[in-house]
């Protein structure tokens, strides 16, 4: 636990001006960033006594071990380059809303040839109108099938569409009359274009108008005397109606507008948007997140806009954003909303009427997810908190092991050998630093050497680092701070290593270790025979028991490792066998080189098969087989020279004999 002021900027150095400011901590990552008006009013409230400090703030500034800051000229700029930062570096103590799940929007490809209507999901694409997010991707299905009747436009991939246009045949929608078939031609590109036209504009709103043109074609078939044609017309308009049911009216003015509601207590809080676009509901989602910050029910609604904009331009940012609380920088929101827009945005609480009574209903939504959220998360936050006490008991560890390393050796038969990392933090697992390893160091099979290897060079690198940002510099190193906070691949430290083995896995680990002077980290390893927990030095396993819940988490990390481990090994096996000696042999595909693999396990065994053995494999003739021989010898390595007399290896010196 560092002491806040043997940082603290002195008396006049913080300017008195708009900015970003960014806390480290003792490994120099970035672990808060906030902007100010005023720098220094600003900072000077984070180095105040501790007990007069919110819990939370008082976490963060005894965490940190640094501040630094950015000098901006307006507060829109610093409001933008939070946003950079806190995407740049992901600080701890920063809220953070997160989906669960990637919402589906509605999708119509307006950048291609013949427009296609389909459900995506994640980044949005020039050309695209969307339409949206909804809840679920039936919900999405059901809408597009009902207008397909009267908006015949393509939803089928490209290589269906081009299939379909190669057989000269329409598949089955076109048969039914729910795809205008522009893939044989029945349509121009540019009638399917304005069909594709008329869809987008009815899912943005503009419903009315279609309706009664339709009403009116209907009435003119009637009195025409085209009944079927009128009966057509009909469905269509009773279809187009069932549609509009799904998303109903809730403003009369044909308000485009998002309702931003929160629901939060002393540790979370819960977001809740409603999207409103011609009045209508169009979509809805929500966030959770943990208050790890101080900061109230504005701060929360300007971090929700933050993250909820951030990405977006144009239309897609709406005209109006209804919120409970105004942010603190107001005016300096809305300037940044407009700029992202392109056109003024009205950031405002609705004070009556219906969208005051909107976002009460808005307000309930994240009240009930708020409720939900904490009935699922009671139980898994209790377990892993449980898992990591068990944990540190078990091994006698100072403290809960926030950050455990897993490693695992992987091979077959002695090729392709590897090693795998993965991370969890708080007991979840942090993919974006797993990371994998070939041995070098030797060839052949030797688990206990390959620990010693990979364990060494992890926390080599993980000096290298250290050194780097001058918490251990004998040279005394400054480091450059363009080069910093940002997350390096070996630049933080685990509490705690898990080995996957027993034993002798657990002594290299150890061994690699105390070689680089590093006594601070705690190693154990799970052994995959009896589960149990192996300790340096011990001659007798730690064993949990079999219901704890730290066992269960120690076993999760294990498996972990070791799936990531046989997916790499697997992947470079495969890649040996497309570079295989096999790739000379005329007429061998890549099915039968597969076969042979699998047949034989390894290309080593293969070559010393004869002929015969390797006919035995389904496919492989005997002609075949004499080449695959043939292949294998040629690109064998020479044996050596053996004296026959004395059984020495003869070395060959390039030279030629006298």
């Amino acid at each position: 636990m560092a002491d806040p002021s043997s940082y603290r900027p002195r008396p006049g150095q913080i300017p008195d001006s708009p900015g970003v400011y960014k806390f480290r901590d003792e490994h120099r990552r970035v672990i808060y960033v906030g902007k100010a008006k005023s720098l220094r009013q600003r900072l000077a409230n984070y180095f105040q006594p501790l007990t007069s400090l919110h819990p939370r703030t008082a976490t963060m500034v005894t965490t940190a071990a640094s501040v630094e800051w950015t000098v901006v000229s307006t507060e829109v700029e610093a409001l933008q380059l939070e946003y950079s930062w806190i995407k740049e570096y992901d600080p701890r103590f920063n809220v953070k809303y997160r989906d669960d799940k990637s919402y589906p929007y509605l999708a119509v490809t307006m950048n291609e040839e013949f427009p296609r209507v389909q459900v995506m999901r994640g980044h949005k694409k020039k050309g695209v109108r969307y339409f949206g997010p909804y809840a679920h991707a039936w919900a999405i299905r059901e809408t597009v099938d009902l207008m397909l009747r009267v908006f015949p436009v393509r939803t089928c991939s490209a290589g269906v569409f081009r299939n379909a246009a190669s057989a000269g045949r329409p598949c089955l929608l076109g048969y039914i009359g729910k795809c205008s078939a522009p893939c044989v031609g029945r349509v121009t590109p540019e009638e399917h274009r304005e069909l594709a036209e008329d869809f987008s504009d009815f899912m943005a709103g503009r419903t009315g108008t279609y309706i009664r043109r339709l009403e009116k074609q209907m009435m003119l078939a009637a009195e025409d005397m085209e009944y079927e044609k009128a009966a057509r017309l009909r469905d269509d308009i009773e279809a187009l109606r069932r549609a509009m049911e799904k998303s109903a009216v809730v403003l009369a003015d044909a308000t485009d507008a998002d309702l931003i509601a929160l629901a939060e207590d002393e540790l979370e809080a819960a977001v809740q948007i409603f999207h409103v676009r011609g009045g209508r509901v169009r979509g809805q989602r929500g966030w959770v997140t943990d208050k790890v910050e101080a900061v109230d029910t504005a701060g929360l609604v300007e971090h929700a806009i933050q993250q909820l904009y951030g990405e977006e331009t144009g239309d897609t940012v709406p005209k109006e954003v209804l919120v409970p609380a105004l942010p603190d920088d107001a005016e300096a929101v809305t300037a940044w909303l407009s700029g992202r827009r392109g056109s003024n945005v009205s950031l405002r609480i609705p004070q009556r009427g219906d969208k005051k009574d909107l976002m009460e209903t808005v307000a309930r939504n994240a009240q009930q997810a708020l409720v939900l959220h904490k009935t699922k998360r009671a139980s898994d936050l209790t377990t892993r908190s449980r898992a990591l006490e068990e944990i540190a008991e078990a091994l006698g560890l100072d403290s809960a092991p926030l950050r455990i390393e897993c490693f695992d050796i992987s091979h077959l038969q002695g090729e392709d050998v590897v090693a795998s990392m993965v991370v969890f933090e708080d007991g979840l697992p942090r993919k974006s630093e797993y990371r994998r390893f070939q041995i070098k160091g030797f060839e052949g099979q030797d688990d206990v050497r390959s620990m010693h290897e990979v364990i060494g060079r992890r926390f080599r690198r993980y000096l290298v680092e250290k050194e780097k940002t001058g918490e251990w510099d004998p040279e005394g190193v400054v480091e450059d701070p363009e080069e910093s906070g940002r997350p390096k691949r070996f630049a933080y430290p685990p509490q705690l290593v898990v080995v996957d083995g027993g034993q002798p896995q657990v002594a290299a680990a150890r061994r690699a270790m105390d070689e680089l002077g590093i006594d601070d980290i705690a190693v154990c390893g799970l052994a995959k025979r009896l589960e149990e927990v192996w300790l340096p030095g011990d001659d007798d396993p730690v064993v949990l028991p079999r219901s704890s819940e730290g066992l269960y988490l120690l076993q999760r990390v294990r498996d972990t490792a070791h799936d990531f481990a046989i997916r790499y090994q697997r992947s470079k096996r495969a890649k040996r066998v497309r570079i295989s000696p096999l790739d000379a042999v005329p007429g061998l595909g890549e099915t039968r080189k597969q076969a042979l693999i699998k047949h034989f396990g390894s290309v080593k065994r293969l070559r010393q098969a004869t002929i015969e053995q390797i006919c035995e494999v389904p496919g492989m003739g005997r002609k075949t087989a004499e080449a695959v021989v043939v292949a294998l010898v040629q690109a064998a390595p020479a044996a050596p020279a053996v004296n026959t007399a004395t059984g020495e290896i003869m070395e060959d010196d390039g030279g030629g004999t006298a």
